[in-house]
């Protein structure tokens, strides 16, 4: 039993050296930790893998992100919605704009040439252009009583239709006749001393056209010259404009409201006379034209701007809003799986500069659109703030047109130069409105009160601005008043070295940007260009848009803004 034992021990001894001994293919295949090793090297396999398939779809995204309309369709499929819904936007604006300027022009006319007939009518020897003034008090006088008698035989000696509007002045009355002046007065030139309240008191008497008491009153009302600041003369009158027919519109129906101004402040002799007219539109009651059927066609041509433009806006807001994501999906991966940061700049190029443009142009063509309406159907009056949105608009859209043609090499050598030169532009005219606004300070403070171009801080900008271009030299120079010898040297060395200044240094050297910008772009279309980042990034994708690998799943769904790419 003893040596069974031993015999079997030796065997199972041996049996194990024999297993130790064999291949280690052999043995580890028999190790359930050896045999998990290629499972990991193929889960690390296919994470490589699927990264790097991440990587090329970011790319891919990248680079039909920054394909032009035409590259996007061939890439996809997908046709230019949003390109031809710009197009229809540039027809539609322009046709809108020339609509409502053939309108206001109507409208500006049939005021300003009302205004030129009531300065007729109403300012005694009144003639085109000159300033209008008196200088003794029979002349103030005069000019007073006349303007009040040519208001009451309006009817009579109008050519156009007016009516009078009553209860508008003092007491229910339709004209109102008030002076202003000091409260106490005494001015002695004599001994050089005066006494003065500077509060002010009005008076004033009202007279109506259509009845004939009371309207003596005028005549008996004193001026106090010696403490007067001005005499006002306040009236309305009604008109209708019926030229509008000639452009198939109702007549509107206007409210001019009349001041007369004779102004005393400066007490200096001389009292200016002026007119001023002011017009309110509103719809006229009860309006009868024949063979004129009422059409909404204006109306709603507008609704369609306002609502292209709406829908122009929310696809330019959703290329803007799929930018940003991108753009963070972009830095989120150089970040994570790259260790690298993005530069300001690259991060800047997904934000389309060209998108937000046309958003300003969408949002005031859509607030004039609906102020039009609110005009074409006499609720709203405000003909100035809708040409402004309407025009403003107008320009933009067709600035962005610019935008399309950048995608032609051949074609956007303005766009390239102006965005080279554009920050040393920049630079340059701050230093150069430094100088230039010193300018106008000085010639409206010191030749302000000798030259009429220098005025005011606005005219002097215009004059300095026309001189810059060449233009009424002679006559700025001419109009020189010689009152004083030292005031005289000083305009002259104030003009000339001016002029020397801007237009053989300034201006030269603006232009020399622009010129060095341009001649840099040149020069780097002979020479290897330098790309960003981001571009060399994209670059690395091979696919061409007609390769077919930008295109989604078949059968995959769409909306109408997912396919307006």
């Amino acid at each position: 039993m003893m040596a069974s034992s031993s015999y079997t021990c030796i065997q199972d001894s041996a049996t194990e050296k024999d297993r130790l001994l064999s291949s280690a293919a052999s043995y580890g295949s028999q190790d359930p930790l050896r045999s998990g090793i290629p499972h990991l090297m193929d889960l690390h396999r296919r994470q490589e893998e699927e990264e790097v398939e991440e990587e090329e779809a970011l790319r891919r995204k990248l680079k039909y992100f920054f394909m032009s309309p035409c590259d996007k369709y061939h890439a996809k499929g997908r046709k230019p919605f949003k390109l031809g819904l710009q197009l229809l936007k540039i027809i539609i604006v322009t046709v809108q704009l020339v609509l409502f300027g053939l309108s206001n022009q109507m409208v500006v006319t049939f005021k300003e040439e009302n205004t030129a007939a009531f300065k007729h009518l109403f300012l005694k020897d009144y003639k085109d252009n000159v300033p209008q003034a008196v200088h003794t008090q029979a002349e103030l006088y005069g000019l007073i009583h006349f303007a009040i008698e040519q208001y009451l035989a309006l009817p009579q000696i109008s050519l156009g239709r007016y009516a009078y509007v009553l209860d508008v002045g003092v007491n229910g009355t339709a004209l109102s006749l008030c002076q202003r002046y000091y409260r106490r007065g005494t001015i002695d030139p004599v001994n050089d001393t005066f006494d003065i309240d500077p509060h002010v008191v009005t008076d004033c008497v009202g007279l109506n056209p259509l009845t004939d008491s009371g309207n003596g009153d005028y005549k008996n009302f004193t001026l106090k010259f010696y403490k007067l600041i001005n005499v006002t003369i306040d009236f309305q009158l009604k008109a209708i404009n019926i030229q509008t027919i000639l452009n198939n519109e109702i007549p509107d129906c206007y409210t001019f409201a009349i001041t007369v101004v004779m102004d005393n402040r400066a007490h200096s002799g001389k009292v200016k006379i002026s007119l001023q007219n002011q017009a309110s539109i509103k719809e006229c009651k009860d309006p009868n034209v024949s063979g004129h059927a009422e059409s909404y066609a204006r109306e709603f041509f507008d609704v369609l701007v306002a609502t292209v433009c709406l829908l122009s806006l929310l696809l330019c807001g959703r290329s803007i809003l799929r930018g940003v994501l991108l753009e963070q999906e972009y830095v989120h991966f150089f970040k994570h799986k790259l260790g690298r940061t993005v530069s300001w700049g690259d991060r800047m190029e997904f934000i389309n500069g060209w998108y937000i443009l046309l958003i300003i142009s969408d949002l005031f063509t859509i607030i004039g659109s609906f102020i039009k309406i609110g005009i074409e159907s006499k609720t709203l009056s405000s003909y100035d703030v809708c040409g402004i949105l309407l025009g403003t608009s107008t320009l933009l859209v067709w600035v962005g047109v610019i935008r399309y043609f950048s995608f032609f090499q051949k074609y956007n050598i303005l766009i390239v130069t102006l965005r080279a030169a554009f920050p040393n532009v920049i630079r340059f005219c701050c230093c150069a409105a430094a100088i230039y606004l010193g300018y106008c300070f000085c010639g409206w403070i010191v030749l302000g009160p000798y030259h009429t171009k220098f005025r005011s801080l606005s005219m002097v900008s215009e004059c300095l601005f026309s001189l810059i271009n060449g233009d009424d030299m002679f006559v700025t120079f001419a109009e020189m008043e010689r009152s004083g010898t030292l005031v005289w040297i000083f305009s002259q060395v104030y003009l000339y070295t001016f002029i020397s200044l801007f237009i053989y240094m300034v201006l030269s050297l603006f232009i020399a940007l622009i010129t060095g910008a341009y001649d840099t772009i040149m020069a780097q279309t002979q020479e290897q260009v330098r790309i960003t980042e981001l571009h060399a990034f994209i670059a690395q994708c091979t696919d061409t848009p007609s390769s077919g690998k930008f295109r989604g799943p078949e059968g995959s769904t769409c909306s109408f803004l997912c396919c307006c790419d």
